[in-house]
């Protein structure tokens, strides 16, 4: 079954050309440590889900770009063509000459109904397009104007006018240093507008990704095309085919619902965190080797210490011992805290994955106590391996992993709320201050929910 990705505003247009490319280099990777009915079926699979064949013979990928800004579309559409072996679809991208400023009700209540039409006419195109459609991913970052107002408004016509299909919104969490000065208030709209009308969130942390990049990757000098491409990196690792059990014959028929069968067990919780192991660079993988072990053991205690990469975990983290009293629940500020996990979907990619023993995060002290660890935890298997590495492991978490980042995200967004500040550039384009509460209301009640596990 077929994804169409939806790239709204500048990041998501960037993070999606990076996402194909990641996909279509893995495609077409001569390492894939299989036997070659198995790399047929795996590129079948893959084609079928990211790309529509075109008469030309370069795959065009199934997706929508909108912005409203005409600079970035461009750069992606002859950065796609570039590559030569994938490209856009010419007709399938919508831009205006200014942007939103910035502003998510901009984007939300003015850009947004102004063209709906014009831009659910474009996904109706590429769905048309698909022989069976699986759902829809969109790529959006939260501080800006577009990617985050407009991004929150197309999600809803995509759920309007396909309440059927699975819908997952990618979204990309601005630097905790600020890029845009009313980004707090930018996300505390986006979320709690998703959070009513998703099937889940997917979320990357910019300032965690730039971790990845200085200390893992050893890049000096940091550019956006860098965090790109280790979130790419990670979004391929999930949704590149895989086999959803031992016993299956075909690569998993809709990778959207099975990953939201693993992962959402309940509406009130959608909040999913993503972690891939390893990360590092070209010159540093000539020299590693890497064993199911060792990798699995990393990736356990990444999860129960809330660690976004290997460099630096907390090994003094432990989950709960049955039978003891349960230490005090914490406030979401404390740094080093248990974390629960409602339910983990891991993916194993590479060489021996059959070997790979996964009886540790089995242990059902990892999650709440509504939900048994059999079915808490998913396991996706393939021998063929992802781009570079020999083998490795992804881990999408539903878990506490966020309740940091949005109490701290909510807590800014309220202080400059109570005063007021910038309040006036929301209400000239129709977002009331009861809209900002009802907003608040909503995350307040996510983080209550994610604290009491």
């Amino acid at each position: 079954m077929s994804i169409i990705t939806i790239q709204l505003g500048q990041c998501g247009n960037q993070v999606g050309r990076e996402v194909f490319q990641a996909i279509s280099t893995d495609l077409h990777s001569t390492h894939g440590l299989c036997s070659k009915k198995e790399n047929d079926a795996y590129q079948a699979a893959s084609k079928e889900r990211f790309f529509s064949e075109e008469k030309m013979g370069v795959p065009a990928a199934r997706a929508v770009l909108v912005d409203m800004e005409p600079k970035v579309i461009g750069q992606t559409l002859s950065g796609a063509l570039r590559s030569g072996s994938w490209k856009y679809d010419h007709q399938s991208h919508f831009c205006q000459k200014q942007g939103s400023g910035n502003n998510w009700a901009n984007g939300y209540c003015i850009h947004g109904p102004k063209h709906k039409e014009a831009i659910m006419n474009l996904v109706q195109k590429e769905a048309e397009k698909c022989d069976r459609l699986s759902g829809f991913l969109t790529l959006l970052s939260m501080a800006g104007g577009t990617g985050s107002g407009l991004g929150a408004f197309v999600t809803r016509s995509l759920r309007d006018t396909y309440p059927n299909s699975f819908l997952l919104n990618h979204v990309v969490w601005p630097y905790s240093l600020g890029e845009v000065i009313v980004q707090n208030y930018n996300s505390v709209l986006t979320l709690s507008h998703l959070y009513q009308t998703s099937d889940a969130l997917l979320v990357h942390e910019n300032d965690a990704i730039h971790k990845i990049c200085a200390q893992l990757m050893n890049i000096k000098q940091i550019s956006f095309q860098d965090v790109n491409q280790v979130i790419a990196h990670q979004l391929g690792s999930i949704f590149q085919p895989a086999y959803s059990s031992d016993s299956a014959v075909q690569y998993s028929r809709s990778p959207l619902g099975d990953l939201m069968e693993a992962l959402v067990p309940h509406p009130e919780f959608k909040m999913l965190g993503l972690r891939n192991i390893p990360q590092m660079s070209e010159n540093s993988l000539a020299f590693s080797t890497f064993a199911w072990p060792g990798l699995l053991k990393h990736l356990r205690q990444m999860l129960i210490a809330n660690a976004k990469m290997e460099e630096g975990i907390d090994w003094q983290v432990r989950p709960p011992v049955p039978g003891l009293p349960l230490p005090q629940k914490q406030s979401p500020n404390r740094t080093a805290h248990f974390n629960t996990s409602i339910a983990n979907l891991i993916t194993l990619r590479g060489k021996d994955v059959q070997t790979a023993d996964l009886g540790g995060f089995r242990d059902p002290a990892l999650y709440t106590s509504w939900l048994s660890a059999q079915e808490a935890m998913a396991v996706w298997k393939t021998p063929r391996a992802f781009n570079k590495y020999e083998k490795s492991a992804s881990l999408v978490s539903n878990s506490q992993c966020l309740l940091k980042a949005i109490d701290a995200v909510v807590s800014k967004a309220w202080k400059m709320f109570a005063s007021k500040a910038y309040v006036h550039q929301y209400t000239k384009f129709g977002i009331e201050e009861e809209d900002f509460l009802d907003c608040f209301t909503t995350l307040e009640q996510v983080i209550a929910s994610y604290a009491s596990l």
